[in-house]
């Protein structure tokens, strides 16, 4: 196992590293922005070293400065959390050329599995089923509608390096195609330094399953079963649950044995997850791959009984994966706490915390970085919180979570708690009929009775 990890990355993820080092006994070295610098897991690291202001590029993205911190510091690991760095194959080969490991996938595989479009031909090669689409990158507005005509409308341009829904764009009609188009490939160039894009036919009202999957240095890939994602906005996810509530045992099995063909067929190493969209008469299409750890990963965690952090250390450390099959039990549900006004269409909310009182109990977690009078930035992502509850059926954990969101307090700046408590009470939710829509035509009304002070 590492003597010292050095966690490239901020916020809940950083913190939940720092906690998994201690349980190793491994000794823990922070990076933060001027921006950071109050922040948990710069408190609860062994040594901590500024990187930069509070722009990312010139911190969390600056790769030059966190080798050389975890040069100085002599850290002979690098957890790189989600998001930031975390899919960068470069980030990876350089920690590789300079003695240090990368906890996640080798550099190769991010770069064949990151990329959409090879991504998408090495599934169809595994005999995975994939979304009708064009062949590779599209270079011109002209091709791509072509390809679309042929295909059918509506269709789906998307960003092969994308992510968190930019450079995304749905067209229904021929004389939207230039117009999304170019927006696609703009949002794809200032997003993630290119502009390349691809077309897949749009499927539409459709679950986003995803399968978690681990491969170690044996050549054994495992599953931990699916996490349902369908409740997001404008492709960014709000709520998960494990397992899904569409997914049977015939499916989970079909959907699991497929993610495993398609990651053994590249050797794949650590954690990932292959997410899938689902249509009404249960079909399923490969949609993509994430060659990282992913923030809802901790609803796998409770299904399973797996640290699946920690099993990224020991599959990084040359361990083996577990040989028994993962049978999940009961039923998890996360919501994302975001500092974001859901009744100014989520317009994010920074700030200082005036008051922070998080929920307990038994089955109830929270993963979080903030506390009172912590003043959220207004420079990253607006998660503050993963709040998540565990129960023996999908309703018990619906109340739970419901309980779990009413003790939540978070005073001084606006966050997505009230819209929590909405979707917990709504009858589509509840009876798990719903799909990637469900947002579409979701009232959030503010002020509505049962709030309470969030």
């Amino acid at each position: 196992m590492f003597k010292k990890v050095l966690i490239a990355n901020r916020g809940e993820i950083a913190l939940r590293v720092v906690r998994v080092c201690k349980q190793f006994g491994i000794k823990t070295v922070a990076v933060y922005s001027t921006a950071d610098r109050d922040s948990l897991h710069v408190r609860f690291a062994d040594e901590a070293v500024c990187i930069g202001p509070p722009n990312s590029r010139e911190s969390y993205l600056k790769i030059p400065r966190i080798i050389a911190a975890a040069e100085i510091t002599g850290a002979d690991a690098i957890h790189p959390g989600y998001g930031f760095l975390a899919e960068n194959a470069a980030f990876a080969e350089i920690c590789d050329s300079s003695g240090i490991t990368f906890i996640g996938p080798t550099p190769e595989m991010i770069r064949a599995m990151g990329d959409k479009a090879v991504a998408k031909e090495t599934m169809k090669n595994a005999g995975v089923p994939v979304v009708p689409g064009s062949e590779g990158v599209v270079k011109t507005a002209g091709e791509g509608l072509e390809i679309a005509r042929a295909i059918g409308l509506p269709v789906i341009i998307k960003a092969v390096a994308g992510g968190g829904g930019r450079g995304m764009r749905i067209v229904r009609e021929d004389s939207e195609f230039e117009t999304a188009f170019k927006i696609a490939q703009h949002e794809a160039e200032q997003g993630f330094n290119n502009p390349d894009v691809y077309i897949e036919k749009y499927v539409d009202q459709p679950r986003h399953v995803e399968i978690q999957v681990f491969g170690d240095r044996h050549g054994n890939v495992i599953h931990f079963g699916e996490r349902d994602c369908s409740v997001q906005r404008r492709h960014q996810k709000l709520i998960e649950e494990a397992p899904s509530p569409v997914v049977d045992d015939e499916l989970r099995t079909r959907m699991g044995e497929a993610a495993v063909r398609g990651c053994k067929s590249v050797n794949y190493l650590n954690a990932g997850t292959v997410e899938f969209l689902v249509d009404k008469d249960r079909n399923f299409y490969f949609m993509e791959m994430n060659t990282r750890i992913q923030v809802e990963h901790p609803v796998t965690e409770q299904v399973t009984g797996h640290d699946l952090i920690k099993l990224q250390f020991r599959v990084a450390a040359g361990e083996r994966l577990p040989k028994k099959k993962i049978v999940p039990r009961g039923h998890a549900i996360e919501c994302r706490v975001n500092a974001e006004d859901p009744a100014a269409g989520f317009r994010p909310s920074p700030g200082r915390i005036k008051d922070f009182h998080i929920p307990g109990g038994f089955g109830v977690r929270v993963d979080t970085h903030a506390y009172t009078d912590y003043v959220v930035p207004p420079y990253y992502d607006s998660l503050i919180a993963k709040l998540i509850v565990y129960a023996q059926t999908r309703e018990g954990a619906i109340q739970k979570m419901a309980g779990a969101l009413e003790e939540f307090v978070i005073e001084g700046i606006k966050t997505t708690v009230p819209f929590h408590r909405q979707v917990m009470a709504d009858e589509r939710f509840r009876s798990g009929k719903f799909d990637t829509s469900f947002l579409d035509t979701f009232q959030f009304h503010a002020g509505q009775e049962g709030e309470g002070p969030a």
